[in-house]
């Protein structure tokens, strides 16, 4: 399988500083493997940004084609974040979410996930999410103690339960089969907040091209207000 990708991101309009975090950095293509994916350094800690900006350092320190597993490097990314607080007390309090996919030769995905960034399929004009959010209204949500549409105005919308960086974490994993012609999305909450999955499904839909497809999103996120950092991956499987 033949992976196209682009990626980016912006501070937004109401941030003092981007701490997001992406890689690769710059668009490109190849057979695979590829590593793609977003950190969202945690907005009202300290050092929000060089936590993501280490968590894409851990995960991408080996090559693409190592057969470290993916879950393995989001957990050396906490590792690193935590190494780098005993090292300065200072910094204590920062993390991160991650989310990351190892595009493989053979047409497959596989993904790792801590935090509320996300992983979109869209296939056949259908956008499906497939990571979960690890958030308190995601839980309260799937107790069936919260209404899904009611979520957007909860005042612990971004309450995470799971990050990087605070001790020990579990990593979420999934693992998939692409068919020719999918698109992966991988992307900060700065555009879900923004964007409704529908309105993140239309644009993906109207735009071919990878580079203007994330920029388009980006654009679209600041349009609707930009209150957060927005990041963007995208990766097209084509045969």
């Amino acid at each position: 399988m033949r992976y196209v990708w682009a990626t980016g991101t912006h501070q937004g309009r109401i941030r003092e500083r981007n701490e997001d975090a992406v890689f690769p950095e710059s668009s490109g293509t190849a057979e695979g493997p590829v590593l793609a994916g977003v950190a969202d350094g945690m907005g009202g800690h300290v050092a929000g940004n060089i936590a993501s900006g280490l968590a894409v350092a851990a995960v991408t320190k080996r090559p693409s084609d190592d057969t470290v597993k993916v879950d393995d490097r989001v957990l050396a990314a906490n590792a690193a974040i935590l190494e780098r607080v005993r090292e300065d007390q200072n910094l204590a309090g920062m993390g991160t979410t991650m989310t990351l996919g190892r595009f493989n030769e053979d047409g497959t995905v596989d993904i790792a996930h801590v935090g509320d960034s996300r992983c979109y399929l869209f296939r056949d004009g259908e956008l499906t999410q497939i990571t979960a959010d690890h958030t308190v209204v995601a839980e309260l949500v799937a107790l069936g103690h919260l209404k899904h549409e009611d979520v957007p105005t909860h005042p612990q919308r971004h309450f995470l339960t799971r990050s990087l960086g605070l001790g020990p974490v579990s990593v979420d994993t999934e693992h998939l089969d692409l068919h020719s012609g999918d698109r992966v999305l991988f992307c900060s909450d700065g555009l879900t907040s923004m964007l409704s999955d529908p309105e993140i499904a239309a644009i993906i839909e109207e735009t071919s091209d990878v580079e203007a497809t994330v920029w388009s999103l980006i654009e679209a996120a600041n349009g609707a207000g930009g209150i957060d950092n927005i990041t963007v991956a995208v990766v097209d499987a084509r045969s």
